[in-house]
């Protein structure tokens, strides 16, 4: 049966998709219509309407109806998130209908009070009075009168009138009939609905890409999870081939050390076997642990094998104070003192000295391990090149190129791996 790390669960789907931050959502339509109304007192100045102070106000109240509309409108875009492009198009272009008719209708309704007063205004800049009679037609006096070529250019449904301006010299008013300035009205309110319709459709599209770009970070923050899940259960995988690999060794020691009567010395060596397991299963196989404390269990370890060859293993440790706290893999030396010992020590009946140093050099830590044995073993014992394959893996996963190994024959005898790495200090 498969056991779950209840430590590193594995990484689990959203519940839902990722969705554009409320504040985010809320500034974008902010933007979208403070743009517009800047833009439309902006023509308005430039074209010289008449009343800026009426005008003003009624477009803020527009402007503020406006943005409550859109805000009304994002959580039925909300409801598209998920759905495929074509049917975001679909139901944005039905969903945006309506609540352009509506804007154009609030609009209209709020500048109707003063339509004609502004219209008048411009009529007096012109030249001309323009008022309405109790039909509701729209009468326009001109002050001078219009020459024939004028008269005949003017619409059908524009009648001259035979009342004169007061002041004025004689000439026909301009009668416009009360059903062709409906059908005005109505023109406007389908112009403004078109341009608020096409706003909304630009809110709606700036929307999608948002939310498109949340998505697609949520995406990278999974993958990163993913990523990081995997490469910490390869960091365990090869961190774990290391505790049965040396168990199997140091059984056999013990072993050798029962069947020759050695009762003393294989005590000595399960309580030390047993001190070493109990730290070294005690942190997080994948965690970096501080060179003093990987350095206590190879000294752990050496004394294990010491009890075996207590006149052959000769081990010297040579670490400078100020590199005691640097972050190292936990157990990345055990393969490597462990060769020391495997191929160096146990073949040879003379003292063999195994020894392990550190240095700093250009910001990288350089850690060595060496014997002074007969050197590098044959083709026949494998054992040697996993071991050395798993550091270099295990260093790979975790530093990627930052990290190398170099291992080779010593002249004059002998073995030498030499590891470099980034030198990185506890950060507490």
């Amino acid at each position: 049966m498969i056991e779950m790390d209840a430590t590193h669960p594995p990484a689990q789907a959203p519940a839902h998709a990722p969705r554009v931050p409320g504040r985010i959502v809320l500034a974008t339509i902010a933007a979208l219509w403070v743009t517009y109304f800047v833009l439309a007192t902006l023509r308005g100045w430039l074209v010289g309407l008449e009343l800026h102070d009426a005008l003003l106000w009624r477009r803020v109240l527009v402007i503020l109806a406006s943005m409550v509309v859109t805000v009304g409108l994002w959580p039925l875009l909300r409801m598209l998130d998920r759905r495929t492009v074509w049917v975001k198009i679909v139901a944005v272009l039905l969903m945006v209908l309506p609540a352009s008719l509506l804007l154009a209708g609030i609009n209209q309704w709020v500048f109707a009070a003063i339509e004609d007063e502004v219209v008048a205004k411009i009529g007096e800049r012109e030249g001309l009075r323009v008022r309405s009679d109790e039909a509701g037609n729209l009468l326009v006096d001109p002050l001078e009168r219009q020459n024939p070529a004028d008269a005949a250019a003017l619409p059908t449904d524009i009648v001259p009138d035979e009342q004169l301006l007061p002041g004025a010299t004689a000439a026909p008013a301009i009668t416009i009939a009360a059903e062709t300035r409906q059908d005005n009205r109505w023109r406007q309110l389908t112009d403004v609905a078109l341009g608020r319709y096409f706003l909304l459709l630009a809110w709606a599209a700036l929307y999608f890409a948002l939310v498109s770009a949340e998505q697609a970070r949520a995406a990278e923050r999974r993958e990163g999870e993913f990523r990081r899940a995997a490469k910490a259960a390869e960091l365990r995988s090869l961190r774990y081939q290391v505790n049965p690999h040396f168990l199997f060794n140091t059984l056999n020691s013990l072993s050798a050390l029962v069947i020759t009567g050695k009762v003393d010395a294989a005590e000595e060596m399960i309580q030390t076997l047993s001190t070493f397991y109990r730290r070294s299963l005690a942190g997080d196989p994948t965690a970096d642990v501080a060179l003093e404390q990987e350095i206590a269990l190879q000294r752990l370890y050496l004394e294990i094998e010491g009890v075996r060859f207590p006149e052959r293993l000769k081990a010297r440790i040579d670490i400078p104070d100020h590199l005691l706290d640097a972050r190292v893999p936990g157990m990345i030396l055990q393969p490597l003192v462990e060769n020391s010992v495997k191929y160096g020590v146990a073949p040879t009946n003379r003292a063999v000295h195994v020894s392990v140093s550190a240095r700093s050099e250009g910001g990288q830590l350089v850690i060595e391990v060496g014997d002074d044995g007969p050197g590098a073993p044959g083709g026949t014992k494998p054992g040697f090149g996993i071991g050395l394959a798993n550091v270099e893996d295990r260093l790979a996963a975790r530093y990627g190129g930052a990290a190398q190994l170099v291992a080779g024959p010593v002249a004059g005898g002998g073995w030498r791996t030499v590891i470099r790495l980034p030198l990185e200090a506890h950060a507490g």
